[in-house]
């Protein structure tokens, strides 16, 4: 199977080189699946694959206009033709590419949603449908039917989706990514990476913060040298602890009830404001 042609920069020659390969009949072609469910012969199943790498470029020429190069869908279709083979069944009685034309479609289309945006823009089975029927939800949208053009909710009910959901693919659709390298035009250097704001704080400004977090924790060290050892201790280990103890803890410690605890925190916390507050007039 490693034996491919491979999808060049001209379409023309590639498609001279597939079209050497002869298309197999219904006998043939039920010989050589055959052969290789049954042998794993694997020049078998290569003969298979290149005498419908051509099926491949028609069905990927259908999604041209999704923005993706036409080597990119023609090299992920070849790959859904060759997971085909692996699992088509010749005993079932129809012919194979009308079993590969699912997973030749199903290869292309997972291509184009995975490449149209760096978020993901189909991860339900709705919304991939309407990914790739956007198209004609605008189409119905624009062309009157019968005198009147469809609604999104005729649209939503026809497709089985909500109305919502129809908004929503057509906002992602709307915006693709932009390199933040990529210049606006050929004549600018400018680039959106240029135009981008720093929110980040400067040096100056990190300086200043520095410094009054330094002071903030001059203050608060002189206000908690104003409580008492108690007062002190249930603030530092209730309030100003990343893992405070419980009131019945603290109580536990200066047999004390735990509403004894939660009045003397509230008293030592009124004391701290007051302190703070004398620090930031004096």
């Amino acid at each position: 199977m490693s034996n491919l042609p491979v999808v060049s920069n001209a379409l023309d020659q590639y498609m001279a080189q597939i079209n050497q390969f002869q298309i197999l009949s219904a006998q043939e072609e039920f010989a050589l699946a055959v052969q290789y469910r049954d042998k794993d012969d694997i020049e078998a199943a290569h003969k298979l694959i290149t005498s419908n790498l051509r099926f491949v470029v028609k069905i990927a020429l259908e999604y041209k206009n999704y923005g993706v190069k036409l080597q990119d869908l023609i090299q992920e279709g070849n790959i859904g033709l060759m997971m085909a083979v692996k699992k088509f069944d010749p005993h079932k009685g129809y012919r194979f590419i009308s079993y590969a034309v699912w997973w030749i479609r199903a290869y292309i289309q997972n291509f184009i949603i995975k490449t149209w945006s760096l978020v993901k823009i189909g991860t339900t089975q709705a919304q991939k449908k309407l990914f790739y029927k956007l198209g004609k939800v605008r189409r119905l949208l624009e062309s009157p039917q019968e005198g009147h053009p469809q609604s999104y909710q005729d649209i939503a009910k026809d497709l089985g989706v909500k109305e919502h959901e129809i908004h929503e693919m057509e906002q992602r659709m709307g915006r693709r990514d932009v390199s933040l390298d990529l210049p606006f035009d050929e004549n600018q250097e400018l680039t959106p990476l240029e135009l981008l704001s720093d929110d980040s704080p400067d040096q100056e400004d990190m300086l200043i913060q520095s410094q009054d977090s330094e002071i903030q924790r001059e203050e608060i060290s002189k206000a908690l040298d104003k409580l008492s050892e108690r007062e002190r201790y249930i603030i530092m280990h209730r309030i100003m602890s990343d893992n405070p103890l419980t009131l019945r803890e603290i109580g536990d410690t200066f047999q004390l009830s735990r509403e004894r605890v939660r009045q003397i925190e509230k008293e030592a916390l009124a004391k701290l404001r007051r302190e703070m507050q004398n620090a930031m007039l004096s």
